[in-house]
């Protein structure tokens, strides 16, 4: 199969490419940089450059391929989660939209945050654009199966780890740098499950070829790790204290991810 991957040249999207082409597949990597195509080209992919403010840019190579595998996400937290999440429903609409009545695969990633509470998160939970920020995206997705796009979801957990990592956990290692302690919020109780980025590439590659129309899967490989052992293990590797902040404390210590660092967010399969 002939595979675009949005994001091709970043932390998951790289593993991504890497496990199709092992795999047999050939792969077309949108980039927007002469830096992220020549990282692309070395993997052995072909390139196009496009960006996701102009889906037209890639329209066609979207409508030609055999399949879609959709990694890019805008991260900057800078911006409102809103206006994040509308610009990945306005890119899935605009590959749906090529792939409209092929049946050929259009694979995403979302998240498991804030998909259940007080309970593991489970792929046949569903999500709605009222529930979370990433909803109207999974929405469409299941929208788009039944217009004749065999579209699924791959859920990521909150840690995605591996060589090159520079997620939330690098943010973390961070800030117990500046701070010079290792935090955790509360009782340090609450929970994030974890995967690491080859597996969750595989599991991307086997949607691809295998998942059905509406499918919902979660890359899970650690189900959920207490918060308060991440910081644990951060403050024993930099030789920091590891101290608890109060949810009143945790914004001045945390930053933007204090909200997401306090959640219990625990993973499962099925």
């Amino acid at each position: 199969m002939r595979i675009l991957v949005t994001g091709a040249s970043g932390f998951i999207g790289s593993a991504v490419v890497a496990e199709l082409l092992r795999a047999g597949h050939q792969v077309l990597g949108l980039v927007r940089s002469d830096a992220s195509a020549s990282a692309v080209r070395a993997a052995g992919a072909e390139t196009l450059h496009g960006s996701l403010e102009q889906p037209e840019s890639f329209a066609a190579a979207a409508a030609s391929a055999d399949g879609i595998v959709h990694t890019a996400f805008d991260h900057d937290f800078s911006k409102s989660h809103q206006e994040r999440a509308a610009k990945d429903v306005q890119v899935i609409q605009a590959m749906g939209t090529a792939l409209k009545g092929s049946q050929k695969p259009l694979v995403i990633a979302s998240g498991m945050v804030g998909l259940a509470h007080g309970r593991a998160a489970l792929e046949t939970d569903l999500v709605t654009a009222q529930s979370s920020f990433r909803g109207r995206a999974e929405e469409l997705q299941l929208e788009l199966a039944e217009l004749g796009v065999r579209s699924a979801i791959v859920r990521l957990p909150p840690t995605v780890h591996g060589a090159g990592d520079h997620g939330f956990v690098p943010y973390l290692i961070s800030l117990a740098r500046s701070h010079g302690v290792s935090a955790y919020i509360g009782d340090g109780n609450n929970r994030w499950p974890a995967v690491h980025r080859f597996d969750a590439a595989r599991l991307f590659r086997l949607a691809v070829e295998k998942a059905l129309p509406g499918s919902r899967l979660h890359a899970v490989q650690d189900e959920g790790v207490p918060t308060r052992d991440i910081a644990n293990v951060i403050g024993r590797r930099l030789g920091v204290p590891v101290i608890s902040k109060s949810r009143d404390e945790a914004p001045a210590h945390f930053g933007f991810l204090a909200p997401f660092f306090g959640m219990d967010v625990l993973g499962r399969p099925r």
